[in-house]
């Protein structure tokens, strides 16, 4: 992820730059578009409320296209750009994970991706192994529209957080 910076010098961004910073946030871009053409913001803390105000209007459209850039839980991010660095920090946890736990996620991965036709989405900083596992075998119950509501809520807040560690 791009090096902290405060909200003057995010603010000041030319906007092609300002683009590239939250599309690392969340890769939904009408929702990128929308923060960059808010500012100047002034205040970390509104910039943080027109995100997150933004976000809960995002559809399974922007769902969809969020998702196809994002890793399986317990797979290695690939690629040398920002978001992946981001998804690597992210799941930093798995790395403690033991065999039974990572087997199991990559099972229900499977199963998720079969039954909602998409990759399973978790916020997964400040998870353990054993957290995400239990939450994936949880919204494996799920019905389609309440699951494609929980993971918008988690694209939503993993792209607080990737705001929240980005401005300073």
């Amino acid at each position: 992820m791009a090096a902290e910076m405060s909200i003057d010098a995010f603010d000041a961004l030319p906007a092609d730059a300002a683009a590239s910073t939250v599309g690392v946030w969340a890769a939904v871009p009408v929702w990128v578009d929308a923060v960059v053409a808010g500012r100047p913001y002034g205040t970390r803390d509104a910039l943080i409320a027109r995100a997150d105000a933004l976000a809960r209007t995002w559809t399974r459209t922007e769902l969809d296209t969020a998702l196809a850039h994002h890793p399986r839980i317990g797979e290695k991010p690939r690629g040398a750009g920002a978001e992946a660095a981001a998804s690597r920090r992210e799941q930093a946890s798995m790395s403690s994970a033991g065999a039974a736990t990572t087997a199991a996620i990559a099972d229900g991965n499977a199963a998720y991706e079969e039954r909602f036709g998409r990759v399973f989405l978790i916020r997964a900083a400040g998870r353990t192994p054993e957290q995400m596992r239990a939450e994936l075998d949880r919204r494996l119950g799920n019905d389609d529209e309440t699951e494609a509501a929980e993971a918008l809520d988690q694209l939503r807040e993993i792209a607080l957080l990737r705001l929240e560690t980005t401005i300073a």
